[in-house]
């Protein structure tokens, strides 16, 4: 079974979010060990440069031996190309960890030491509904994986 990781700068403050985060926790620990690590927003030092330098040391600190960072400048996929992505992936490592960036992005640091970036949408979404979002293709991608009929 392989470890996911999701590391996201901020955390959950709506109860609407933390329900569904609990939800999808509960139904992806069917398929893969998982886990949140939420980390501190420096958004306090005004200086956008600082804070991703400073978000980027705490995202560093967490990474995997494959990290995948979650950038509107990534490579676009389907739920299905997801799918067989994560499926080759795990020939090759036992975990697996997505980052979700501060509201700036994330620094030159954290892009490097990232394997692979994907985009879900040329479009800005609020952090909190993109953690779910992300969750819900990962359900998704596992899903197809294990021949279950939830993608459809």
């Amino acid at each position: 079974m392989i470890n996911v990781t999701i590391v996201a700068v901020g955390n959950l403050k709506e109860k609407f979010f933390s329900s569904a985060q609990n939800e999808y926790l509960k139904r992806l620990s069917a398929f893969c060990k998982i886990k949140i690590v939420e980390l501190k927003e420096f958004n306090e030092l005004k200086n956008i440069d600082l804070i991703k330098e400073k978000e980027g040391e705490e995202i560093l600190k967490h990474l995997s031996s494959y990290s995948i960072l979650l950038d509107v400048a990534g490579k676009e996929m389907s739920s299905e190309e997801l799918s067989e992505n994560i499926e080759k992936l795990s020939l090759n490592t036992s975990s697996l960890t997505f980052v979700i960036g501060g509201s700036y992005g994330v620094s030159e640091n954290v892009k490097r030491a990232c394997k692979q970036k994907i985009s879900f949408s040329k479009m800005t979404f609020p952090h909190n509904l993109f953690r779910i979002m992300l969750l819900e293709q990962l359900y998704r991608a596992f899903t197809i994986l294990n021949g279950k009929s939830y993608h459809k």
